[in-house]
């Protein structure tokens, strides 16, 4: 659920703590540490946490700011896994941070959003325009294809580096003109009169959320990482056969009301078991074939300095039914 500033300062406290080694006890692997920010493909996490789907003596999930904090927590070793995009992933994986995905969140098709204000009335108006977005690949890959569809070269426009916890303030106060931003954020400033000029439905396929697990963790920490993807598919089935219920709970944690947190949700396609299989496991795993595609345009892009090495970036050793590794 939501945290206050208070409690949102103890959790960094924590994480910061974390970071310490953490040895395992005779017998029994370490603690698993996750991260995740305030993302709608995220929030199952929290909702298999709030309903005791998650062994605490294995996992520890973490609320963090943002996909740049979550890199940062990733790189520092104070987590061992986190919720980011695959392109996250590959820009990681080109700064000698090696990364694998566990488990496909979810594909974006229209939760990612760029706004702008009210007087913009088109992608031809950014011209000149300040505008604010993550530095990262998934704000980067969002803009660039905003702009691409625009028909406007970069250099066109102001790109100011925000962090997401930033982006409300930063559009309502004008700091922006237009802010690249995704859910919840982008709901609360569509009601303040943000008018949406491009999302990731536009761009299908390209944003895709998966559980980036650090190789060190797979090796030590097996049997908590499969109990965590069981959690997280039992609290999918969960959504599916209680969706009020499972709407407030994550809309707390979103800072969304249920119906809010619905629309939320019919942004983003989410995988099921099948599909994460599909995708993760065996010679003809998709999610290989699909980063090498998007590690392609993100070259052709200048998003990433060059060929980047996709071995090992999807392992589906770990979800339900398959057998340990």
């Amino acid at each position: 659920m939501a945290f206050s500033p208070q409690r949102r300062l103890g959790l960094k406290t924590a994480l910061a703590l974390s970071a310490l080694p953490l040895l395992a006890c005779q017998g029994r692997e370490p603690l698993l540490r996750i991260g995740a920010h305030d993302w709608p493909g995220y929030a199952p996490l929290f909702l298999a946490r709030e309903l005791g789907y998650m062994n605490p003596s294995q996992v520890r999930l973490h609320e963090l700011t943002s996909a740049t904090n979550a890199l940062q927590a990733l790189s520092a070793g104070a987590i061992d896994a986190a919720g980011l995009t695959l392109d996250e992933v590959l820009t990681a994986r080109s700064e000698g941070l090696t990364l694998t995905a566990a488990l496909i969140f979810d594909f974006s098709a229209g939760a990612d959003v760029l706004l702008a204000h009210p007087a913009l009335a088109s992608l031809a108006d950014l011209r000149g325009r300040r505008i604010g977005a993550e530095s990262s690949a998934v704000g980067a890959v969002m803009l660039d294809a905003a702009l691409t569809a625009a028909g406007l070269d970069p250099s066109a426009v102001q790109i100011v580096p925000l962090t997401v916890d930033r982006h409300e303030a930063a559009f309502l106060t004008g700091e922006v003109d237009a802010v690249v931003t995704f859910e919840p954020v982008a709901h609360h400033l569509e009601r303040r009169g943000a008018r949406r000029l491009f999302d990731s439905s536009s761009i299908p396929g390209r944003i895709v959320d998966v559980l980036a697990v650090r190789p060190t963790a797979i090796a030590a920490s097996p049997m908590a990482l499969r109990g965590l993807l069981k959690a997280y598919f039992h609290s999918l089935d969960y959504l599916a056969a209680h969706p009020r219920d499972a709407t407030r709970i994550m809309g707390a944690q979103l800072a969304l009301e249920p119906e809010a947190t619905l629309t939320a949700l019919a942004g983003l396609q989410q995988p099921d078991l099948a599909l994460n299989q599909r995708w993760l496991r065996g010679a003809e795993a998709e999610l290989p074939r699909r980063a090498s595609e998007l590690a392609a345009l993100m070259v052709a892009r200048r998003l990433l300095p060059g060929p980047v090495s996709l071995a090992g970036i999807g392992n589906g050793n770990f979800l339900p039914g398959e057998p340990r590794p």
